[in-house]
């Protein structure tokens, strides 16, 4: 009996073996129900990286307009983005007039408010205020104040928008402004003046680093309060700046520029030239409020006036140091 049952026991277990081999594999069912195969697995994995690359592709572009410090960018900014500013520039020292000490620092602020009706074009609106304070000062009179120093209307359009693939910006800005202040004597006055401002700006290296430079010609004219005498100015300038990504929203990098003061509202007469040289700083706090600061000193320049002659530094027409602190708010 029990030798005719071993055939049986090893023919059901082979059966069993082979039942088990052709049992299919668990499959891994979606939400919907349907099953998922290895095959899915695979291509899901590369879609999500997929994906993942092209959001990393589609990160916004770093915003030019406000990172080179004096330096203007070239970005104008999209339809229906508007903007809140308070940008303050601080000019100090001129060439002290006999013994004793001397002061010379102004404070000009600007406080702006910016919209864009359409891609690239922008229009800003600006009020001015003053406060100077000046002793000791060579041709200039002892003064100390604060006063409400005109407003101003600047119009800009980019033609050209950087981007990883084409790292050229390209703008042109328009600056009408009424003055109440001589900006050097600080004489009340009635001054009308424009600046013309080509803007351009390159991505060096995509994503680190940049450089910006601009060209600017003003001229200026009126009349001294008071039945005084006519006014006549132009200034031109040259300014470049190369700025590194330093942190994730952080960018640092040096600035130079050049500038000539005239005699005259189509640069007749030159009076004073001054190079500068300083750090522009930029930082982002978040993706719409953001800081900027920037030094300016005097490494070179000189007066054409004789009397001044082999005198150190343009100081007739400009200063020693200048300081700029901007804080702006995107929404």
């Amino acid at each position: 009996m029990s030798g005719s049952t071993k055939p049986v026991r090893r023919m059901s277990a082979a059966a069993g073996i082979l039942l088990a081999l052709s049992v299919p594999a668990p499959v891994r069912a979606e939400p919907g129900g349907k099953p998922e195969t290895a095959q899915d697995g695979a291509r899901d994995a590369d879609q999500d990286k997929a994906e993942t690359s092209d959001k990393g592709s589609d990160k916004k572009d770093v915003d030019t307009e406000h990172l080179f410090g004096f330096t203007e960018g070239s970005d104008a900014g999209e339809k229906g983005e508007q903007e809140a500013v308070i940008d303050t520039v601080t000019r100090i020292g001129k060439r002290r007039d006999g013994p004793g000490s001397s002061t010379y620092r102004v404070l000009d602020t600007r406080f702006a408010y910016q919209f864009n009706p359409i891609d690239k074009l922008s229009i800003e609106f600006s009020a001015f205020g003053a406060l100077r304070r000046q002793r000791n000062i060579l041709d200039l009179d002892d003064k100390s104040y604060g006063t409400f120093d005109g407003v101003s209307m600047e119009v800009k359009y980019q033609f050209l928008k950087a981007s990883k693939e084409q790292p050229l910006g390209l703008a042109v800005e328009v600056r009408p402004r009424f003055t109440r202040i001589l900006p050097v004597e600080g004489n009340g006055a009635d001054i009308f003046d424009i600046e013309s401002l080509l803007q351009l700006d390159v991505q060096v290296v995509p994503d680190k680093l940049w450089y910006g430079s601009n060209v600017s010609f003003e001229p200026a004219a009126g009349r001294q309060r008071g039945g005084g005498p006519g006014y006549r100015s132009s200034t031109f300038l040259w300014s470049n700046a190369l700025v590194g990504r330093v942190g994730e929203n952080t960018y640092l990098g040096p600035e130079v520029r050049y500038l000539r003061g005239y005699e005259g509202t189509f640069l007749n007469r030159l009076e004073s030239e001054a190079l500068t040289m300083g750090p522009a700083l930029h930082h982002r706090f978040t993706e719409k409020i953001w800081l900027t600061i920037a030094y300016a000193g005097q490494i070179w320049g000189r007066d054409a006036d004789p009397a001044l002659a082999g005198r150190a530094l343009g100081l007739n027409q400009f200063e020693r140091h200048n300081v700029r602190v901007k804080f702006g708010m995107e929404f």
